[in-house]
């Protein structure tokens, strides 16, 4: 009898990961059909920049913001220290485009434990616009991003428009590794749940809200105290009856761990945090991490037939999504790096269960079942 269980657990697992397999190459390979909007009429745009340190990137990224083929928009520059060296990338960028309207926000107040959020909050102030745009420091833009993510605020049934995103990594191993953790496992699970019909997400690359729904929402202070802010906030316009919209845009972030141990922590409050505020489809996500489940199951029924081709299946399906994520650089190398990349994820996955701590930047965190998240006071 245990036998007959193992083996058809085997069968399941490797059924499992080939139909998810089969399901991401197809979401990636797809096209979103979106319900299209008109991008005629420009609505002023204040866009919402918190920072925190400066990176190699930094520069690049926060320019394409400022190169924007939009009739009138503001850029509000966050920094809580004010010996942030991020400063002196806001000073070169005002000095670059004195024609527009970019504003440096500088203040060490906080409102909850998301330090992030709290710089938000202290930006609203300086908001001149109803139209905003919520993104990360670390993302990068094309010069049409303002008003294609715009464009479906138009529509008053639309709650947030959030974009999907690339990672770029440098030569660096870890790096790498961190690329394609975005790109081979993220962006694919967000699209098979996107051609599934499921809109229960938003990414910090981008958020576009109209003002009066962010205060209907509860404000920037609903969410303060959450790791997953961005996530919750689309939660929010959702529970409000509004619609999410994912946009055709994709837009860049760079992924710049530069060791094991900071690749290991970043990935982890990543994992944890989802776990945190989807548990139930957090526990049902093994399916999509293909390899590793199929070779199991492939233990598990002993190498029966029906169970190597399903892995082989598998296998495929996971180097078409390599490919076809990394059309323009794939090599040997780094096609030999997917079995690493593969079981790295599968066991931070695994990892993730033993503990609900987390560490952003120098704070550690303890995630509540609410999402919320506690500080840890260092002894």
């Amino acid at each position: 009898m245990i036998h007959l269980w193992t083996t058809a657990s085997g069968y399941i697992l490797c059924a499992a990961a080939t139909a998810y397999g089969i399901a991401a190459l197809i979401a990636v390979r797809t096209r979103i059909r979106l319900v299209p909007y008109s991008t005629g009429e420009c609505h002023p745009v204040t866009v919402l920049k918190p920072l925190c340190g400066e990176a190699p990137e930094t520069y690049e990224c926060l320019r394409s913001f400022c190169e924007q083929d939009y009739a009138k928009f503001q850029v509000i520059f966050g920094v809580s220290d004010p010996h942030d060296p991020v400063i002196a990338v806001v000073h070169r960028l005002q000095r670059e485009f004195p024609d527009l309207d970019l504003r440096l926000r500088v203040d060490r107040t906080l409102h909850g434990t998301s330090r992030k959020v709290s710089n938000l909050i202290n930006m609203m102030p300086s908001a001149s616009h109803r139209y905003l745009v919520l993104s990360d420091s670390d993302v990068r833009v094309g010069p049409d991003y303002l008003s294609q993510v715009v464009a479906p605020l138009q529509d008053r049934g639309v709650g947030i428009v959030t974009c999907a995103y690339r990672g770029l990594g440098s030569d660096n191993l870890w790096s790498l590794l961190g690329a394609m953790y975005v790109n081979e496992w993220f962006v694919p699970s967000v699209r098979v749940a996107a051609m599934s019909g499921s809109r229960a997400f938003a990414f910090g690359a981008t958020i576009a809200i109209r003002a009066e729904v962010l205060a209907a929402a509860g404000g920037f202070a609903a969410i303060s105290n959450q790791l997953a802010d961005d996530y919750r906030l689309g939660e929010l316009t959702r529970r409000m009856g509004l619609r999410t919209v994912l946009s055709q845009v994709c837009v860049d972030t760079y992924v710049s761990q530069q060791s094991l141990p900071a690749l290991v922590r970043h990935e982890l409050r990543w994992l944890r945090t989802i776990r945190a505020v989807r548990p139930v489809g957090y526990g049902l996500s093994f399916v999509t991490f293909g390899l590793p489940v199929a070779l199991t199951g492939l233990w598990l029924s002993a190498g029966a037939p029906a169970c190597i081709a399903a892995a082989s299946i598998t296998a495929v399906c996971r180097l078409m999504i390599h490919i076809a994520m990394r059309a323009d650089d794939v090599t040997p190398g780094r096609v030999a790096l997917i079995a690493v990349r593969d079981a790295l994820t599968f066991a931070l996955w695994i990892w993730s269960f033993t503990s609900r701590r987390v560490q952003w930047r120098e704070d550690s965190f303890h995630i509540r079942d609410d999402g919320s998240a506690q500080r840890i006071l260092s002894a």
